[in-house]
């Protein structure tokens, strides 16, 4: 058993029964329990810096342990645990009732209570008469850095008058014997008398009135250290943290924050269906319906979400210097409705992402092409796919039917569910936010969960076989039947490094943060084509043109933009987040970032597109690329294209980013280009921007030294130049054996861009697939001296290899 840490504070502070939380900082958990400590050290160091900390006090581990000792209490407790299993879901019912039973028929000894009453009524003559309080549990063994004790011990909240907060205090010392205190304390090894609790009572922040939530100072499901992530909903905080709301999420990163800048890189809304306010009745507080109003809105603006994330970032980097090493955190926020200030009200060390190993990379994949559709869609919580047969639960009173190895199906979960959670294989659950208490024990238990469903327990029924994966982005998916996946591991300490820089292409915004894990240089080739087919779905011209749009196609834009009265708005702000979040991933290191290249007839297939576009015999060789962007049929929807480069650069500081132009036929073609780009605030050369070309066509290459006085550098385009350099359409089948990338005509045409990029002292890569394929063509590329050679991210470690052993080869002649 883990004994409680050694107490190293004066015996002054020990004999007292109540301290204020400017009295104590983190040195102080043996004292006052992680919470109250974490209260009392942003209040000395952080508050100085601008963040708001309500006060209050706590009473003491010595508070505690003279209650037990006073009533002869500690070997009554010790005679209960004798016999406890928590295993045995009924066994450690038992002993958990008796234990809180115990605690609360044995009365505060005098003195204790005298304590409590005089620091609730000096607070009192601070804020006024019977002031509103939050009671919280902080118990000496929580918010360490490997065991949090998320939700173990009661919170009360919206107290009032001393003899509620007497009460309060002593639940609070009750609920260290909860079910799910008891298990979680028996699984982390720690002894359930020698730990003692610790009670905050700290001063309201009326969010009842307006908003709360968490925020991490880390990107929860891949660890990514630079983005922080905050949850926002109406409200009371606890809908937001028990997962009984879906609330907004938003993501800011960090470098460029600190730097001055507003890098704000995704916002997605929350249908944040439930408020909780106060109740001027019997019960302290209660859950209202959320007006269709507010649902329909952020539940924070601009200028908040950056405040707080500028918070995490001050607090993160103190616990960092106080421990000695990065420490990112895991903070609950609240906004008072009625001074519309906002305040940080707990903080504590984030204890899943940064206790785990960053040198094996691991990777969930299904075997086959997944073909069939999900049955229920959700927030994916962890990076893994997991399998079993299905059990709904809506009660927490039937939990001890659930058998190991089942997934959880249930609406949402709380710290009563505990004892069963350890047991699931996954979970679904109807409600929460990726911040929730479901999503924090999973990722903690290191299982798959699908959380913020809206009707798992009604779609999906018991002893159903199905497939969760969390490995397919953001969105979680759960399949039908038991379908085949593997796990990869790989060791990344013996990777060797390369002289020829190993890029990625990158579609998904999604996905990027995860990726960036992976050994790379940067990102070679991210497509808008991905972003605007699957995030934004919507023709730029038919948002430029909205009221011109018939009304069918006006009703499905009107869905998809309600957030914006300003149509074309819609599409800067989701090809920038887009973009954005791909930039800093892997910040700040070169995002090559291809502008538009959908052909004409894949322009028509987005919403509005076919009002728009001509309908060409052959689109392959059509109106595509550079030959749109200064045209007057689609001039206007590259100018939103640029808009979104430019906001990522400018406003998210985010200048790793590298505007590359596809299918640009000509130099002269080239020069308009650009033109219209500095047209749209994109001038070449003016705060480092760089813009490449792709290498694509047997013109690009022939005239090489021409196009490398126009643009900063080059990427090979092997597939197209391939297909135009042998007179093939690489989507017959008739002569899809005579495409080889490998054939003397196009290891010319590439031999050649090499020699005059070089010639010119101008960048160049390649962003196909055929040094993945073809080690030989990997080597053909080295021995040319090819700056750059950007992969699919599943062929990196793989290519990395051959390249190595290349590069020795080479260098061996």
């Amino acid at each position: 058993m883990v004994k409680a840490a050694k107490e190293h504070f004066s015996s002054s502070q020990a004999r007292s029964l109540i301290l204020w939380f400017d009295q104590v900082g983190i040195a102080d958990i043996p004292l006052v329990g992680g919470k109250n400590a974490s209260l009392g050290e942003m209040i000395q160091h952080n508050t100085s810096q601008g963040v708001n900390v309500p006060n209050g006090f706590a009473t003491t581990a010595q508070a505690y342990r003279y209650f037990i000792q006073a009533a002869g209490l500690e070997e009554e407790l010790r005679s209960l645990f004798c016999d406890l299993d928590v295993a045995d879901i009924n066994n450690l019912r038992q002993v958990g009732k008796r234990a809180r039973s115990l605690i609360l028929n044995t009365p505060f000894p005098q003195d204790l209570q005298q304590a409590i009453s005089q620091a609730y009524q000096e607070m009192c003559l601070r804020y006024g008469t019977d002031t509103d309080v939050a009671v919280r549990s902080s118990a000496t063994a929580e918010d360490l850095p490997d065991a949090s004790f998320a939700g173990q011990q009661e919170t009360y909240l919206n107290i009032s008058g001393i003899h509620r907060v007497l009460e309060a205090c002593h639940r609070c010392f009750a609920s260290l014997f909860t079910d799910r205190a008891i298990s979680y304390r028996q699984i982390k090894g720690f002894d359930h008398v020698d730990v003692a609790l610790s009670v905050g009572v700290q001063k309201m922040v009326r969010s009842d009135l307006a908003t709360s939530g968490v925020m991490f100072s880390i990107e929860t499901e891949t660890g990514f250290q630079d983005a922080a992530l905050i949850t926002a909903a109406y409200g009371l905080g606890e809908n937001v943290v028990q997962g009984a709301v879906n609330p907004d999420e938003y993501y800011v990163f960090k470098p460029t924050l600190k730097a001055g800048f507003r890098p704000i890189l995704d916002k997605r809304l929350g249908s944040k269906e439930l408020k909780m306010v106060y109740d001027d009745g019997s019960k302290l507080t209660k859950n209202i319906k959320v007006s269709p109003e507010e649902k329909n809105q952020f539940a924070l603006n601009d200028e908040e979400i950056l405040q707080l994330a500028r918070w995490a970032c001050l607090i993160e980097d103190h616990y960092s210097q106080v421990h000695g090493k990065h420490t990112p955190m895991d903070i609950e926020w609240a906004k008072d409705g009625i001074t519309q200030e906002l305040f940080i009200v707990q903080a504590r060390p984030e204890t899943v992402q940064s206790q785990k190993s960053t040198n094996v990379l691991r990777s969930y994949e299904f075997t086959t092409q997944v073909k069939a559709q999900p049955l229920i869609i959700g927030r994916a919580v962890g990076n893994a796919i997991a399998q079993g047969k299905t059990h709904v639960i809506t009660d927490a009173s039937k939990i001890d039917q659930f058998l190991p190895g089942e997934v959880l199906v249930t609406d949402r979960t709380d710290p009563d569910w505990e004892p069963i959670m350890k047991k699931a294989s996954a979970m679904i659950t109807n409600q929460g936010g990726r911040t929730c208490h479901a999503a924090i024990i999973a990722r903690e238990l290191g299982i798959p969960a699908i959380v913020g469903c809206g009707h798992a327990t009604s779609t999906l029924h018991t002893n159903q076989d199905v497939t969760i994966s969390c490995a397919e982005g953001e969105e979680g998916k759960v399949y039908a039947d038991l379908l085949p996946f593997e796990v990869k591991e790989i060791t990344l300490e013996n990777l060797p490094r390369t002289r020829t820089q190993i890029l990625m292409n990158v579609g998904n915004p999604q996905e990027a943060f995860r990726l960036a894990a992976i050994p790379n240089d940067g990102v070679g080739l991210a497509r808008f084509e991905f972003i605007i087919a699957n995030h934004i779905q919507v023709h730029p011209l038919a948002l430029l043109n909205y009221n011109k749009l018939d009304n069918f196609v006006k009703t499905k834009i009107a869905e998809l933009t309600a957030l914006y009265d300003n149509k074309p708005q819609y599409f800067v702000d989701k090809l920038a987040q887009g973009v954005g979040r791909i930039a800093a991933a892997f910040y700040p290191k070169p995002v090559i970032v291809r502008m538009s290249d959908f052909k004409s007839n894949e322009y028509a297939n987005l919403l509005g597109g076919k009002q728009f576009e001509p309908d060409e015999e052959n689109p392959m060789l059509g109106w595509r690329g550079a030959a749109r962007y200064y045209d007057e049929g689609y001039r206007d929807g590259f100018a939103l294209e640029c808009q979104a480069i430019l906001r990522v650069r400018e406003e998210m500081g985010l200048t790793n980013i590298i505007p590359m132009i596809p299918f640009c036929r000509t130099p002269d073609e080239g020069r308009m280009v650009l033109a219209e780009m500095a047209k749209n605030g994109l001038k070449q050369g003016e705060n480092g921007l760089q813009v490449y070309v792709m290498c694509e066509l047997p013109n690009n290459a022939i005239m090489a030294e021409e196009f490398a006085e126009v643009f900063d550098g080059f990427s090979i385009g092997s597939n197209d130049l391939t297909q135009l350099t042998l007179g093939i359409d690489r989507d017959s089948a008739l002569v899809a054996r005579l495409f080889d990338e490998r054939s003397a005509g196009v290891k010319r045409m590439v031999k050649m861009a090499i020699a005059a990029a070089k010639k010119h002292n101008r960048k160049i890569g390649i962003c196909g697939q055929a040094p993945s394929d073809y080690p030989e063509f990997a080597q053909f590329l080295i021995e040319q001296g090819i700056d750059t050679i950007s992969l699919n991210p599943d062929s990196v470690l793989k290519t990395t290899l051959i390249i190595a052993a290349a590069e020795a080869e080479v260098e061996e002649r």
